[in-house]
């Protein structure tokens, strides 16, 4: 089964996690087949917290993948960041 997970980088006590497309039966940090975003929990000042191509998501969501819980609450954040600044425009 194709999930879309997280997949951990960074240093020792300074987590940082891309957001991966990938076969259920790989390795958490193995192969992938895209990789769709990244969650930076640790964002400090300008750094950016969240980014995910929810396009992309969408498109694999459609293809049968399954989200993981954490990724599924990072995706409605995203999606609500996205519909925040077009709101405001208007």
């Amino acid at each position: 089964m194709v999930k879309i997970r997280l997949a951990r980088g960074g240093a020792k006590k300074r987590p940082f996690y891309h957001i991966i497309v990938t076969d259920s039966r790989n390795a958490r940090d193995g192969r992938n087949i895209e990789r769709v975003g990244y969650f930076n929990p640790v964002a400090t000042g300008g750094e950016k917290r969240l980014e995910l191509n929810t396009e992309r998501v969408e498109h694999w969501i459609g293809h049968g993948a399954q989200m993981t819980g954490k990724v599924a609450g990072l995706y409605k954040e995203a999606q609500k960041s996205a519909d925040a600044p077009a709101a405001s425009a208007a």
